[in-house]
C-alpha cells in the first residue's frame, strides 16, 4: 500500500503546475522545491544564437545548449533569433519565420522534458525599431518613428513587433530606447526618440501599449524591455559608455519621466546603462535602482535587467569590484534580477552558500522571474506553431504600416518650391545612400533578404520608369577610393533635376571588428561605410569621404539639386541648407523607405514630419538641445548660438495658418486652418514656461502636441487641456512642487510660437 501511495503522490501535479491555483501561490511553491543553483539560473541570461543546430526543415538544440541547461539551470536566453555580422548568423545558415518556432519549441521542450522542475525559458530579443530576425518587419529606427510624432501610428508598431516576436516563439522585447539624445556625437542618438523627455515618453508609451500593455495573457504581448537606465545619452565627449554629468534635480525633472510615463503604460523591463552617474555605475546604483523603480514607482512586478556583460563591467570598465562575484553581489544589491551575459551571475551560487548573499535577495529576484513567466502561461502553453509565423510575419498589413511610419517620418527642412517634382522630369539619382539597402536600415538589424528593402533609387525607378531615372553611386560614405565623381557630373547634366542622397550608415559588416557586447569596434583596417551605430561615436558631425566634393560638384552643373540626408545623427546640414533648392532628412527610413522618400519627392504624400532632436550649427554650439535651463543662450562671436534647425520644425508642401485663440479656467483652443492648395499633416505644439519657482527652469519645455489632418481650405479646431502637471517642477528641496506662475506657448516648432497665454495659477 505505501508502494502505492507514493507513485501515485508522483502521478500528481505539484501546485506550481496546477493552473487553477492563484499565481502567487504558485510562485511560492515552486520556489520552495528549488535549489540555490536552480534559482540562480533563473536570472541567469545567456547568449542564444548557438542554441540550434539546423537541419534541412528541422531544428534541434545545439550540444553547447543542453550543457549549459545542464550546468547552469539557464532560465533565460537572449538573440536566439537574432543574425548579424557579430553573431555569424546569415540568411543561409540563421532562423527565419519557418524555422524559428522549431528552435524555441526545440529548446522549451529540453528544459520542460529534461531538467527536474520543468520551469521554461524566457526567449528575449532586440527589438528596438522591429524584431532583430530575418524575415522581420524593419521600421524606421526610434529617431525617425519619434519625427512622425503620431502615438497611435507608434501603438501600430508595438503591435506589429509584438505578433512578430511571440509567432517565433520569444516573449521579452528590448525597447523601445528613451535615452535623451542632448549630445549627437554619440553613436546610438538613432535608437532613441530624440532629446525632449516628454515626446520621449508619449512614443515611448505608445509604443509599450502597442506590444500589450503589460496585460501577458494577450496571445501576442510582449515583456517590454525600456533602455537604458539612465542618462545615457549625454554621456561626455559623446562617448558611449563614458560617464554622464546630470545633477539629481535634473534626473528627476528630465531624464526619469520618459521611463516613468512608459512604464505606468505597462513596461514591465527596464535595462540598466553601461554609463556612471557621480561615480556610481548604473547598473549597481541601488538609489536608482530600488529607491526611484520599486520604493517610489512601485514597480514591483517588473523586472530589472543589466545590459550586456554590464556586471562585467564593474569590475573591468568601472573598477568599482574587486572580481566577478563582487561584482554580482553589488548588482543583486543595486536591485539587478538578470545578468545580461551571465559571467557574474553565475558565481552567486558560491556567495550564497559562503553567506555573502542574504537569501531573501535572490528570493525576491527569482520570484519576479518566475511571476511573470506564469502570468504568460508558459507553463501550459510552451510551444508555438511555426505555419502561423510563416504566414504573418512581414506580411501586407506589417508592411503597410512600415511604409506609413516611413511616410510620416520624411521631414522637409528648406523648400525652395522645387518640391514636389513633376513625373515627367529626367532625373538623376546620386549618392552613397542612394540604393544601399543596408544603409537604408540602421542598427540592430538582421540580414535581408533580396527585394524586401526599397532604396530610394528604387522607389523612384518603380515611380517614373527607367526612362526618366539613372543611378551613379558617386561615392562612399566613408571610403575615399571607391569613387567616380565625374561620372556622377555626367549623368547630372543629362538630367532635368539632381536627387542626391548623402548621409550616414549603421551598415554592419562582415569586415568590421566588434567587441564583447557587440558594439562595432572604429579601429580596423577596411573602411565600411559605418559611422553611426554602437560603438562609432564621433568627433565632428561633417559628412565623411568626399560627400562634400560630390555634392559641391552636382551644385557647379547648374541642375535643380534636392539633397536627402539619410543619417542617424543630426548631421552638418549647413552647405546643403545654403545651397541646395531643397533639403530633406529621411533619418533610416526602414524597408519601405525608398518608397516613401519617391512618395514625398513627387506629392504622392505630403511631408511632415518634426524634427525630434535639434540640428546642430557646429559641435562647437554642443550640447544645443531647445530646452536649456535659463538663461538663453547668447551668440557666439563666430555663429548664432541658435541651431540651425529647432525642435519641432518640419515644412510641409502646403501652409498653415493659426487663428482665433481662446481660454479659459480648464483649456486653451485655437483654430488651424489649410490656406494652401494640398491637403496635409500640421503639428501643432503646446510648450510651457514655468516662473516663481526656487530652481532654474528652461525657457520653453514640451507638454502637449497634436498631428491633424486638414484638406485645403479646412479649419479644425483644436483643443489642449490645462494640467497641472504643467505647473509641476523639481524644487531646491528635490520636491515636485506647483511653479508660481505657467505661461502657455502655441507653436508650430519651438521657435515658430504663433500664440502666448499669460496665465496665473
Amino acid at each position: 500500500m505505501a508502494l502505492i501511495a507514493i507513485s501515485m503522490v508522483a502521478k500528481s501535479p505539484y501546485p506550481y503546475q496546477n493552473a487553477s491555483l492563484p499565481i502567487d501561490q504558485r510562485v511560492d511553491d515552486l520556489l520552495s522545491r528549488m535549489t540555490v543553483e536552480e534559482k540562480v539560473g533563473q536570472l541567469v541570461c545567456l547568449m542564444g544564437w548557438d542554441s540550434y543546430q539546423i537541419n534541412g526543415k528541422k531544428v534541434t538544440t545545439s550540444e553547447k545548449f543542453r550543457h549549459e541547461i545542464d550546468s547552469l539551470h539557464v532560465g533565460m536566453y537572449w538573440a536566439v533569433f537574432r543574425a548579424d555580422p557579430w553573431t555569424q548568423k546569415t540568411i543561409a545558415n540563421g532562423l527565419n519565420p519557418e524555422l524559428a518556432p522549431l528552435a524555441a519549441n526545440a529548446m522549451q521542450r529540453y528544459v520542460i522534458e529534461h531538467t527536474r522542475l520543468g520551469i521554461p525559458l524566457f526567449l528575449a530579443e532586440e527589438a528596438p525599431h522591429g524584431h532583430m530576425a530575418i524575415g522581420s518587419t524593419v521600421f524606421p529606427t526610434g529617431l525617425g518613428m519619434a519625427a512622425t510624432w503620431d502615438p497611435d501610428l507608434m501603438q501600430q508598431v508595438g503591435q506589429v513587433i509584438g505578433k512578430e516576436i511571440r509567432l517565433q516563439g520569444g516573449h521579452i522585447s528590448y525597447g523601445p530606447v528613451l535615452d535623451l539624445a542632448r549630445e549627437p556625437r554619440w553613436s546610438r542618438v538613432e535608437e532613441t526618440m530624440g532629446e525632449d523627455p516628454y515626446l520621449s515618453g508619449v512614443m515611448g508609451a505608445a509604443m509599450v501599449q502597442g506590444l500589450g500593455g503589460g496585460d501577458l495573457s494577450l496571445p501576442h504581448s510582449t515583456i517590454a524591455t525600456l533602455k537604458h537606465f539612465i542618462a545615457y545619452g549625454t554621456t561626455e565627449g559623446g562617448q558611449n559608455g563614458a560617464r554622464s554629468i546630470v545633477g539629481p534635480r535634473e534626473l528627476k525633472q528630465v531624464f526619469l519621466p520618459p521611463f516613468k510615463h512608459a512604464i505606468d503604460a505597462g513596461a514591465l523591463s527596464v535595462m540598466t546603462s553601461y554609463n556612471s552617474l557621480d561615480g556610481v555605475p548604473c547598473t549597481s546604483n541601488r538609489q536608482l535602482l530600488t529607491d526611484v523603480l520599486r520604493d517610489e514607482w512601485h514597480f514591483d512586478r517588473g523586472i530589472v535587467v543589466s545590459d550586456l556583460f554590464s556586471i562585467d563591467g564593474l569590475k573591468g570598465t568601472h573598477h568599482t569590484a574587486t572580481s566577478s562575484q563582487d561584482a554580482a553581489i553589488k548588482a543583486l544589491w543595486a536591485g539587478v534580477d538578470v545578468d545580461l551575459g551571465g559571467n557574474c551571475y553565475a558565481r552567486l551560487v558560491d556567495a550564497v552558500k559562503r553567506g555573502k548573499v542574504d537569501g531573501k535577495n535572490l528570493d525576491q529576484a527569482v520570484k519576479r522571474v518566475l511571476r511573470l513567466k506564469f502570468e504568460m502561461g508558459l507553463f501550459e502553453h510552451p510551444y508555438m506553431d511555426s505555419k502561423t509565423a510563416q504566414k504573418e510575419v512581414n506580411n501586407d498589413d506589417a508592411i503597410a504600416i512600415a511604409r506609413q511610419v516611413a511616410r510620416q517620418s520624411i521631414t522637409l527642412l528648406k523648400n525652395d518650391g522645387t518640391l514636389p517634382l513633376s513625373k515627367d522630369k529626367k532625373v538623376a539619382v546620386i549618392g552613397p545612400n542612394a540604393d544601399n539597402v543596408y544603409n537604408m536600415l540602421g542598427d540592430y538589424t538582421a540580414p535581408q533578404p533580396d527585394g524586401k528593402v526599397i532604396t530610394a533609387y528604387q522607389g523612384i525607378r518603380a515611380m517614373l520608369g527607367d526612362a526618366h531615372c539613372a543611378y551613379v553611386k558617386g561615392c562612399a560614405i566613408r571610403d575615399t577610393i571607391d569613387c567616380d565623381i565625374p561620372a556622377a557630373i555626367e549623368v547630372a547634366s543629362q538630367a532635368d533635376v539632381v536627387i542626391a542622397v548623402v548621409g550616414g550608415s549603421s551598415a554592419r559588416d562582415f569586415k568590421t571588428s566588434y567587441e564583447d557586447t557587440g558594439a562595432a569596434s572604429a579601429e580596423q583596417q577596411t573602411v565600411s561605410d559605418m559611422e553611426c551605430g554602437e560603438g562609432f561615436d564621433r568627433a565632428t558631425l561633417d559628412l565623411l569621404g568626399r560627400q562634400m566634393e560630390l555634392l559641391e560638384a552636382l551644385k557647379n552643373t547648374g541642375k535643380p539639386l534636392v539633397v536627402v540626408y539619410i543619417e542617424g545623427r543630426p548631421l552638418n546640414k549647413n552647405w546643403a541648407a545654403d545651397n541646395a533648392n531643397a533639403l530633406l532628412t529621411a533619418y533610416y527610413p526602414g524597408e519601405q523607405g525608398g518608397n516613401a522618400i519617391a512618395e514625398v519627392l513627387f506629392g504622392d504624400y505630403n511631408p511632415a514630419g518634426r524634427l525630434p532632436v535639434s540640428v546642430p550649427r557646429h559641435v562647437g554650439q554642443l550640447p544645443v538641445y531647445y530646452n536649456k535651463p535659463a538663461p538663453a543662450a547668447h551668440d557666439y562671436v563666430e555663429m548664432s548660438a541658435k541651431p540651425l534647425y529647432p525642435f519641432g520644425y518640419g515644412l510641409s508642401y502646403t501652409t498653415f495658418e493659426y487663428s482665433d485663440p481662446r481660454q479659459d479656467s480648464t483649456c486653451f483652443s485655437f483654430k488651424v486652418t489649410n490656406v494652401g492648395t494640398m491637403a496635409g499633416d500640421e503639428v501643432v505644439q503646446l510648450y510651457v514656461k514655468n516662473f516663481g519657482g526656487s530652481v532654474v527652469q528652461p525657457d520653453l519645455q514640451l507638454k502637449a502636441f497634436k498631428r491633424i489632418t486638414l484638406q485645403p481650405g479646412e479649419t479644425r479646431k483644436v483643443t489642449f487641456r490645462r494640467n497641472e502637471i504643467d505647473h509641476a517642477i523639481v524644487n531646491d528641496k528635490m520636491q515636485w512642487v506647483i511653479a508660481g506662475r505657467t505661461d502657455y506657448y502655441i507653436g508650430s516648432s519651438s521657435q515658430d510660437i504663433r500664440f502666448k497665454f499669460l496665465t496665473e495659477y
